[in-house]
């Protein structure tokens, strides 16, 4: 599997298998019980491929495979590798907040320039506010490349597990 040096956080993957949706999915089923190195669990059509919790760390990636049904009995495998769900949420949750502050500063800082009146407050927390975004999306890739190994096993596991 190729990672691009892109912008892309999360790294998705696409694949049309010559099998049956629930022929994949009994696969991955039946893999919860005769493995122990991989974490493996199936929601309907969604398989979620984990690092045991001993084996983790805070960076440590889950791989998210959906796999639907198409024409002629095959099927389409969707994948993305992410960050622990908790993790990702405090991420999310940290740039909504960035975001918000420095909106919420920008407006304040315009009104009181139109105001002819003081600004640099508000303009000094927008530019730490562009600064913090951009740490925050600095420590993402960090994150990415620390956990790009176990990227690499799991989508091994899985083409293995499938006979790719």
């Amino acid at each position: 599997m190729i990672l691009e040096n892109d912008i892309v956080l999360r790294p998705r993957f696409n694949m049309d298998l010559p099998k049956c949706n629930e022929d994949v999915l009994s696969t991955f089923e039946n893999l919860k019980d005769t493995q122990t190195n991989f974490v493996v669990s199936r929601v309907d059509d969604h398989v979620f491929i984990r690092i045991p919790k001993h084996k983790q760390h805070f960076w440590s990636p889950q791989l998210h495979l959906e796999i639907n049904e198409s024409e002629n009995g095959n099927c389409k495998l969707h994948g993305l590798f992410g960050p622990n769900p908790t993790v990702w949420t405090l991420f999310m949750f940290l740039h909504f907040v960035v975001g918000m502050l420095f909106l919420g500063f920008g407006v304040w800082g315009y009104t009181n320039w139109a105001l002819n009146t003081s600004y640099g407050v508000q303009l000094g927390v927008c530019i730490t506010m562009i600064a913090l975004w951009f740490a925050l999306y600095f420590m993402g890739r960090a994150g990415r490349a620390k956990g790009k190994n176990d990227m690499i096993i799991l989508h091994e596991f899985m083409k293995n597990n499938l006979n790719l």
